[in-house]
């Protein structure tokens, strides 16, 4: 994995590097076409690592299990129609979460366990909300979009400051008492000193798709792999994106149906970071047991 850290950090100056050279439509185009390949497809095996996850003894049929996942994305979707607010709260914590514990601050260390699943959360906190911060007006925007009324810009600014001094005082405390966990928290410091450069240079969605491709998305397609046949072979990845084919292209369509009908309405925007959150609910839970069984398995 250093390895590829070593190429993420390349690769996002090298992206830095494009941003001045490419227009704004350019970056957008782009930037979806990442997302839509190597962003969805990094979800798009959850049914092959549920039935994975699964004891046998409690093993569900993959009907079943198709079932349920479809139950929870459809579950999700009708929250934002239903209750907006709440569903965007949930996606924004749920996500967090999941960015801090791909980057591996979910930790086991000698502490109760609520800090350690409080700080991978707020490291994800303050990622989002640095992204947040440096492109206020156009997240406004969107928020609006999804929610029907304007979010006041303090409400980013001051959770990116108390998130931020929750995260700096875990990290003193995490530094000071657990001297194998230095090196990696100082190279974690680093990267998001990297994100803050990438969010602050960069227009949103570049720099979200720099960030959501590059250090989540791939990544996670790695651990995946390894996680699914043992390692990591270009074999092995044509046979990941062979399982997932299926639900990748109904994700595909799914979101082509929504541009088609709302593509010239004020909602679309809305409509589609809706659609790309409720797909997010049931993965988040998949890579969480994934993660948790792995370690088992090690330890």
């Amino acid at each position: 994995m250093l390895k590829y850290t070593n190429f993420a950090i390349v690769a996002s100056f090298f992206c830095l590097w494009l941003n001045s050279f490419f227009p704004k439509e350019i970056q957008i185009f782009i930037s979806f076409l990442l997302i839509f390949t190597f962003g969805i497809l990094h979800g798009a095996n959850d049914l092959l690592l549920i039935k994975n996850t699964n004891d046998s003894k409690n093993a569900f049929s993959f009907t079943k299990i198709l079932i349920y996942y479809v139950l929870v994305v459809l579950s999700g979707l009708l929250l934002f129609y239903l209750v907006p607010v709440l569903a965007l709260l949930l996606f924004i914590l749920v996500s967090a979460f999941h960015f801090g514990d791909q980057q591996g601050l979910y930790l086991d260390f000698d502490v109760p366990k609520w800090l350690l699943i409080l700080y991978p959360f707020t490291y994800g906190i303050v990622l989002l909300f640095l992204l947040f911060f440096f492109h206020i007006n156009e997240v406004q925007i969107i928020v609006t979009e999804i929610i029907r009324f304007k979010l006041p810009s303090y409400y980013i600014n001051e959770t990116l400051i108390i998130s931020g001094l929750i995260f700096i005082s875990l990290s003193v405390y995490f530094y000071w008492k657990f001297e194998s966990f230095r090196k990696k928290l100082e190279r974690e410091l680093f990267f998001l000193l990297l994100f803050a450069i990438l969010f602050k240079t960069s227009d949103l969605i570049w720099g979200f798709a720099i960030y959501f491709i590059i250090w989540h998305s791939i990544p996670s397609i790695l651990d995946q792999i390894k996680y699914l046949h043992g390692s990591f072979t270009f074999t092995h990845f044509i046979a990941y994106c062979r399982n997932g084919f299926v639900y990748w292209f109904a994700s595909l369509l799914g979101i082509g149906l929504l541009y088609f009908l709302f593509r010239d309405t004020e909602i679309f925007n809305g409509l589609f970071f809706s659609f790309l959150a409720a797909i997010t609910f049931p993965h988040v839970l998949v890579i969480l047991k994934m993660s948790h069984k792995k370690h088992s398995k090690i330890a």
